[in-house]
């Protein structure tokens, strides 16, 4: 598998929204119909740092070996975020179907990289090469 490529997708993604959250959270906010308050905002900015860092972590990544044993903590953040957000987003989908396109489209991303990143933890980078 090549890794490299689904570490350089995630930090593009990941990076874009936590500028996006970072200097439009107040944008974002109304979109979504959530009520804009200062608190809200603040808690859109600080998500937005925590999307961006994980988007360095990721960019940074992307050249080193990755499966199995290496890069094992990296991996296995990845995993959690992408799996628990997969299932949080697939979970609102389905109790409201109504809800905004780009939250369907962000939960079939999700689910992609969940999956990428279930197949890098747990195969080893040799076995892939091997076959």
């Amino acid at each position: 598998m090549n890794t490299k490529m689904t570490m350089t997708f995630s930090a593009l993604i990941m990076g874009a929204i936590g500028i996006a959250l970072s200097f439009s959270s107040d944008s974002i906010l109304m979109y979504l119909g959530i009520e804009e308050n200062r608190i809200a905002v603040f808690l859109m900015q600080i998500l937005g740092s925590l999307y961006f860092g994980f988007a360095m972590l990721n960019w940074m990544s992307k050249s080193s070996i990755i499966g199995g044993i290496y890069n094992r903590p990296t991996t296995v953040a990845n995993f959690a975020h992408f799996l628990i957000a997969a299932l949080a987003l697939l979970k609102g989908i389905i109790s409201n179907p109504e809800l905004p396109f780009v939250i369907w489209g962000l939960a079939i991303v999700y689910v992609i990289f969940g999956c990428l990143f279930g197949i890098i933890l747990f195969v080893h980078p040799r076995q892939a090469r091997k076959n």
